[in-house]
């Protein structure tokens, strides 16, 4: 048994190599304790984990050694544990009572059919009964882990959506050079709904019913107080200044005045529901990409749904997955069956409602990551005057009619 720990700032991370039975926890426990000693006299330890990924065997004595340290150190962890020592511990009920993670699988994306792009990532298709959603480099473990804590809130609430059975790290591939975290999801003889609109063109009127009764289905749902889904608003806020970086004071100002505008509100919004996002199975609609998951007033969620499949920036085809004539007809018919039995300027004032909160989306997706070439940054900075400081006056004018929508 080789036992190696390193400090990382407040962090330790011990390391087993080998086997933690009998005849090695004794000494193993003795150096721990010793060097966790000295290093706890020079900086408090805020959190202890140990990494399993090469640790083969584990007895009793070993156990003894875990349960002394979770009980020592807050946010202990025990990671990339392999199957056969994750079984021990998971029989001895070790699961319940300490964060313990599986080792990840390692799966590989290439020659796999690329089926959707967003801000975050991408998606394929790994065989006929699984897609993998493989998040940008530089994503971190608890935006994954947050993603699926979203599935999960937004599935119990009533969201249709699939829900990931595993979280696996992603081989480099030609298209992806580093390793990156993917949610596998298990989608039988799905497709998405750009490709079914443009395989199927007949179809279009029905599926943007089938749309738009999605968007109601989500906007009847009420989303308790003290859940884990997050406020939309809050979220709003915080993407539009993050993207400070790119616009001057002025123009943040300008989002901002939009964003302060929007009442509140408490129904479940899934904040990129644009056609590739809506994966057809069974007849049936299923949401993916459930990151952005909040709470708030419909007005968001359309907006950003708008900025999508109406004014996107950026290759539209290979984003939304049709062409940008046909996108934008799929959604003038799905708002107006959204809208249907309205009086006619109710539907024309929530038109012009949706059309001014986009304009945060056009410019806000941008948080989403650090890493979008510099052109399409550019070009989103280039149309900024054009869509919003040019119309600023009437886009606040619509701003004073947004408590007018009353849920």
């Amino acid at each position: 048994m080789i036992t190696t720990i390193q400090p990382n700032g407040n962090q330790v991370t011990i390391t087993f190599d080998g086997r933690l039975d009998t005849a090695t926890s004794a000494e193993a426990n003795a150096q721990i304790n010793s060097q966790l000693s000295i290093i706890s006299s020079q900086q408090p330890i805020d959190s202890l984990v140990c990494d399993a990924s090469r640790l083969e065997y584990i007895s009793s004595s070993g156990l003894r050694i875990l349960l002394s340290l979770a009980k020592r150190y807050k946010g202990f962890r025990v990671i990339d544990v392999q199957p056969q020592v994750y079984e021990v511990l998971q029989t001895t009920g070790f699961t319940k009572i300490m964060t313990v993670e599986r080792a990840m699988r390692c799966l590989s994306v290439e020659g796999c059919r690329l089926i959707g792009i967003g801000g975050v990532g991408k998606v394929y298709r790994l065989d006929g009964d699984t897609i993998i959603k493989v998040f940008r480099e530089g994503t971190t473990m608890d935006e994954v882990r947050r993603e699926i804590t979203l599935s999960k809130e937004a599935f119990v609430l009533g969201m249709p959506t699939a829900i990931s059975f595993d979280i696996v790290k992603v081989a480099p591939s030609s298209e992806s050079p580093a390793e990156c975290y993917g949610l596998v999801y298990e989608l039988l003889k799905a497709k998405t709904l750009s490709t079914y609109v443009k395989q199927h063109p007949n179809q279009l009127d029905t599926c943007a019913r089938k749309y738009a009764d999605l968007f109601l289905g989500l906007h009847q749902i009420e989303v308790p107080a003290g859940g884990n889904v997050p406020s939309a608003i809050e979220r709003e806020r915080q993407q539009v200044e993050h993207i400070r970086r790119y616009f001057p004071e002025e123009s943040i100002n300008m989002l901002l005045s939009i964003v302060d505008s929007i009442p509140p509100g408490n129904r479940l919004l899934h904040l990129d529901l644009q056609t590739k996002n809506v994966m057809v199975q069974d007849d049936e609609l299923m949401l993916i990409d459930m990151g952005e998951v909040s709470y708030g007033h419909p007005l968001l969620d359309l907006g950003h749904a708008y900025s999508a499949m109406i004014s996107f920036v950026g290759d539209y085809e290979k984003t939304i997955g049709m062409p940008r004539e046909m996108g934008q007809q799929m959604w003038n018919r799905t708002i107006d069956y959204y809208m249907e039995g309205l009086p006619a300027e109710t539907v024309a004032e929530r038109k012009a409602q949706i059309q001014v909160v986009s304009c945060i989306r056009n410019f806000s997706w941008l948080s989403l990551s650090d890493s979008f070439p510099e052109a399409l940054v550019q070009e989103c900075k280039a149309v900024f005057d054009e869509r919003v400081a040019k119309h600023y006056d009437y886009i606040m004018d619509v701003c004073k009619t947004f408590d007018h929508w009353k849920l």
